[in-house]
């Protein structure tokens, strides 16, 4: 191929594949990944805007939205745990979901959606599958003011609470005969392994400060589930009760944070890491919290975690939709009422103070008690 012919190729100036996906596939995956990618942007520069007519969509369009359609199928890899190229309407509509809760402009959620719109198209079309009408929409106008659903104070401290008896086990030496082999058989599926290598230190374990920290510093730094995924062990400050997230790390990627925390918080952190130098999962990597599969926490498990604390603690989920931004919206609502909005962008790591201004609202059971003053 000539100079010249290269610089006429369908998909000149289009990245096919991006560096972010080149990294998370392997040989043979990323030749399948390619293949598929052609094939659909070419098709959309060709026919996508109107088949019958052979009317394609700008280069540009084009460009700009396959970048978020390798974002979706990324999404996907990593919501299934494995690479496929078969994405299903469930996927589609989980995954605006998924952009409906997270803190980013409706602008960017509607482009998103309309890049997605197009990559189903194709699919339609050339590949035979059912058409995906999709069940969100994203006004482009002003978003509201009111924050979603957060936690009460009531509730905050009730999540709290049952944060320190989230998976815990008694003492194994206040344990006997039938009951301590009760909980050996427990301890045996929990850590997934034999019951009869059930140790003292497996109550111990059983018994960390994992959860309790994860949830006590979310709770004071109103964490994103992003953060609780980037956290390090660098990144707390025991001494000054504070967390330092560096501008490389912190999920807007603007500045430095230094975001406080309550003494006991800081306080369990210490007892945490200790522990977790202990644990041999966490030998090899500095993240702050894992999973029990020694993944980075995302979304959906933070939410388990909550939903079970709720459990725990009594609270009443229906018609709530409660994920781990319901603690953030919760400090982030008491911030703006214990101090002001000031204090509320720091504390949050909102780069704009419009970001904040919907947590400058009076909450419910405030609103509540003041009708009862009124009479």
């Amino acid at each position: 191929m000539t100079k010249s012919e290269a610089a006429t190729t369908p998909l000149e100036g289009i990245k096919v594949v991006t560096k972010p996906a080149e990294n998370a596939l392997n040989k043979r995956q990323l030749i399948d990944y390619r293949t598929e990618r052609e094939q659909c942007l070419e098709w959309l520069l060709t026919f996508g805007k109107n088949p019958d007519r052979a009317e394609g969509y700008a280069r540009t369009t084009v460009s700009t939205r396959a970048y978020r359609m390798d974002k979706f199928y990324r999404w996907v890899w990593t919501t299934e745990g494995k690479y496929t190229s078969h994405i299903t309407h469930e996927h589609a509509d989980e995954y605006l979901m998924y952009l409906a809760k997270e803190e980013l402009s409706n602008a960017h959620k509607s482009a998103c959606r309309k890049a997605i719109m197009m990559l189903y198209k194709w699919r339609h079309h050339r590949r035979g599958n059912d058409k995906w009408t999709p069940k969100i929409t994203f006004s482009r106008r002003n978003q509201s003011t009111t924050p979603r659903d957060y936690l009460t104070r009531e509730e905050r401290v009730k999540v709290r609470e049952a944060s320190l008896e989230y998976g815990s086990v008694p003492d194994f030496d206040r344990t006997y005969g039938a009951e301590r082999d009760q909980w050996r058989t427990y301890l045996a599926q929990r850590f997934e392994k034999p019951k009869s290598t059930i140790t003292k230190q497996d109550w111990e374990r059983a018994n960390d400060w994992k959860i309790p920290s994860l949830v006590w510093t979310s709770l004071d730094a109103g964490l994103r589930p992003i953060e609780v995924a980037r956290a390090t062990v660098a990144w707390v400050d025991v001494d000054n009760s504070v967390l330092r997230i560096p501008r490389e790390e912190s999920s807007k990627n603007e500045e430095h944070w230094i975001v406080g925390l309550q003494n006991k918080t800081a306080e369990m952190l210490g007892y945490w890491i200790d522990q977790r130098s202990t644990i041999d999962k966490y030998d090899d990597t500095d993240a702050l919290w894992l999973t029990r599969e020694s993944n980075p926490y995302k979304s959906s498990a933070l939410r388990y975690v909550l939903h079970r604390l709720c459990d725990l603690a009594e609270i009443d989920t229906d018609n709530r939709t409660m994920s781990w931004y319901t603690i953030r919206h919760s400090t982030g609502t008491y911030m703006t009422r214990e101090e002001d909005l000031a204090a509320a962008q720091t504390q949050l790591r909102h780069t704009s103070p419009e970001t904040t201004m919907k947590y400058d609202q009076t909450p419910v059971e405030d609103r509540r008690n003041a009708l009862d003053r009124i009479g």
